[in-house]
């Protein structure tokens, strides 16, 4: 473990940094509860995060992680939970570390499978993300198993081992909480649904199979997308992008309220939603973005599919929606907007890098950070959008920042810093 700051120098410069940092601190991120954060789709207002660092300038603390995990981080404000896995697969764990130091305060196996898949090239066997809620946090590592841990002691609640899928690839949607149900999603080549485990016991309470063909391919019917809940009008819906399928559920029972299906699978990006549809991407071999009226019944891709976009769409980043617009941000970083209502491209700037990790967007800029370690901040509101900030650390990211306070949590591959 390398931490640059001991933990009272780290203490005392968080707090002076608080009282003469940047304006952000009156909106500060107190809780990030999920993958994307709070409502899941990477929006955080008018808070104003960094702009300017690399290895030697803006490092509150830098510490190393054991392991090999593509999940983001979640925090109550003052701990940071991440998952990680060693021995190639073979301990699945839960690291804690302190927000304020940088020191790692847990380290507990939850999961020590016998046995383990090979895994894609880009893929890790802790790329779900954990969710978390009070003091209890819930970690899913797809067929390998799901859990809840108590914070305070790092004990283990319960354990479910019940729900077997092959990924042919490892694990990757995140797990969604609704109430007191923990959602689970299982798209492998030989099961497709979405389960739901009772928050206090790890019990099923509902399970719910896709309801669309599937080809007769195992291989494409895989799917790896974290579903979004979304509400509006009182009304909380599911949406999962799965292979061949989207569908949007009733969160409390399963119950299916419509679907559409199109010609994609092995699907990454988690959708994102505003008032008047969803945007979900369809997935290998042709990638299209396609918007999807919330309002519909049964089978609704001929009634409610109210524009498709078929140029430089992403297979592993999430979609992000700012003001009426929504970025796409390919594998190959190439980022285009388009109009919301239309679907209508407005502009594009060739980012340059690879990309895994979702964008996000604060106080009017959209952060990009690629696998070679580069983050990239895109002003858009200016008449001709451009990068204006590009900031290195050492390592590989591969997954999606968090943010605690007015600082920024990246994960690489052998570490997590917090930057100010």
């Amino acid at each position: 473990m390398t931490i640059f700051l001991t933990a009272s120098r780290a203490a005392a410069c968080l707090i002076c940094l608080c009282f003469l940092g940047r304006d952000a601190f009156a909106e500060p991120i107190e809780i990030w509860p999920q993958f994307r954060g709070a409502g899941g789709q990477g929006q955080l207002g008018d808070v104003s995060l960094p702009q300017t660092w690399d290895e030697t300038t803006g490092i509150v603390w830098k510490t190393d992680l054991p392991g090999l995990g593509h999940s983001s981080p979640v925090h109550d404000g003052k701990t940071i939970w991440l998952t990680t896995a060693t021995d190639q697969g073979k301990s699945l764990r839960v690291q804690a570390v302190d927000a304020v130091s940088g020191r790692q305060v847990q380290d507990i196996e939850v999961f020590e499978p016998g046995k383990v898949e090979d895994i894609h090239h880009d893929n890790s066997y802790a790329s779900p993300s954990p969710v978390l809620l009070g003091t209890r946090l819930f970690v899913h590592f797809g067929h390998y198993g799901t859990a809840c841990l108590e914070t305070t002691d790092g004990s283990i609640v319960w354990r479910n081992e019940s729900l077997p899928i092959s990924h042919e690839g490892g694990p990757g949607s995140s797990p969604v909480l609704f109430e007191d149900l923990l959602i689970v999603t299982l798209d492998g080549a030989d099961v497709q649904k979405l389960v739901a485990l009772d928050i206090a016991t790890g019990a099923i309470r509902w399970q719910t199979k896709r309801s669309a063909p599937q080809p007769d391919n195992p291989t494409e019917k895989r799917a790896f997308s974290t579903p979004l809940l979304y509400s509006e009008q009182g009304q909380t819906i599911l949406i999962s992008a799965g292979a061949h399928q989207c569908h949007a559920y009733n969160p409390s029972n399963g119950e299916e309220l419509w679907h559409v299906a199109y010609n994609g699978f092995s699907n990454v990006p988690r959708p994102v939603s505003n008032a008047q549809a969803c945007y979900i991407c369809t997935g290998f071999y042709d990638p299209q973005l396609w918007a999807i009226s919330l309002n519909g019944t049964g089978n609704v891709t001929d009634t409610h599919v109210t524009w498709k976009f078929k140029g430089s769409v992403p297979e592993t980043p999430s979609p992000l929606l700012f003001d009426d617009k929504l970025a796409l941000l390919s594998n190959k970083g190439l980022l285009t907007v388009l109009d919301t209502h239309t679907g209508k491209r407005l502009w594009g700037i060739r980012i340059g890098g690879n990309f895994s990790s979702s964008p996000f967007s604060a106080n009017g800029l959209l952060y990009l950070c690629s696998e070679e370690g580069d983050v990239k901040i895109v002003d858009p509101k200016l008449a001709k959008p451009k990068i204006i900030a590009i900031n290195h650390i050492d390592g590989r990211i591969m997954a999606t920042p968090a943010v605690i306070g007015s600082d920024l949590l990246l994960r690489t591959g052998t570490s997590l810093y917090r930057i100010h």
